[in-house]
């Protein structure tokens, strides 16, 4: 593992830890890790070994800043005149990953950086963290991240953040009580070794039943009522032909760890 590179990748015990490692430019992110958190994703997604995986930033100050605003010239890395969802690749929602992530936010998440706060499935942060959005303080528009902050944390929250700039910084304690954060730990090293426990736990269980899981609920915030239970009824009934629908209980009843398989097409 290269420590000079500015983004990190490792593996161990089925668990994908990926780290934004600028921690002297505030893990801001440049076009080049844009384009390697892309492919992190993506490595993620099709590595059948991985179960769950881990976004952080290396430091104790900074989580992420967000763009870095040096490289912010149209036409450079994803900002050009192209479909966002063409575009824009780098968080774990936007390349649609099915597995489950972790944010472990070790310090201050900023504009750009409130992606992965926002994107990721469950958040884990630090007591001194905090969440700003700097966008209109620089003549940049939040039209992305800020609408994922709005489903997690509500509309004020998005707003206040959005509008607020550099004036306001939303301490770590006050997201958690928004539900921007799901669990709070003291401090930086606190937060990744909760993160860590997490995660093992989480690759135990079955990867299928998992990512319909997230499917499910993710859904949520995209279809309105009857379509998203409706959509969840059908997800579930698709499991119904997974060997995991069969293992699990067989596992619980002859009182052994399940063999769950990872294979998204196998049928029982």
């Amino acid at each position: 593992m290269n420590e000079a590179a500015p983004l990190l990748f490792d593996v161990k015990d089925s668990i994908a830890i990926v780290t934004l490692n600028r921690p002297r430019e505030g893990n801001a992110l440049t076009p080049q890790m844009l384009i390697e958190l892309e492919a992190a994703w993506h490595r993620i997604e099709e590595d059948t070994a991985i179960r769950v995986a881990i976004i952080t930033g290396t430091g104790e100050r900074h989580f992420c800043t967000g763009a870095a605003v040096g490289k912010l010239e149209v036409g450079q890395g994803t900002l050009h005149n192209k479909p966002n969802a063409a575009v824009n690749r780098f968080s774990p929602r936007m390349c649609r990953l099915s597995k489950p992530v972790i944010c472990a936010v070790n310090g201050l998440a900023n504009g750009g950086g409130l992606h992965f706060v926002a994107d990721s499935d469950i958040v884990i942060a630090s007591a001194n963290a905090a969440f700003m959005d700097t966008h209109v303080s620089v003549g940049q528009v939040s039209g992305l991240e800020s609408i994922g902050i709005a489903r997690r944390a509500g509309l004020g929250a998005a707003l206040l953040l959005g509008l607020a700039g550099r004036s306001y910084r939303m301490p770590a304690e006050r997201a958690y009580q928004l539900g921007m954060v799901d669990l709070l730990e003291p401090d930086a090293a606190a937060t990744l070794n909760r993160a860590h426990e997490l995660a093992a736990g989480i690759a135990l269980n079955s990867p299928q039943a998992m990512a319909h899981t997230k499917r499910a609920i993710w859904a949520s915030t995209e279809l309105p009522d009857p379509a998203a239970p409706d959509f969840g009824w059908e997800l579930l009934k698709l499991h119904w032909a997974h060997p995991d629908f069969t293992e699990g209980p067989n596992a619980f009843a002859e009182k052994r760890p399940p063999r769950w398989d990872p294979n998204p097409n196998a049928r029982g």
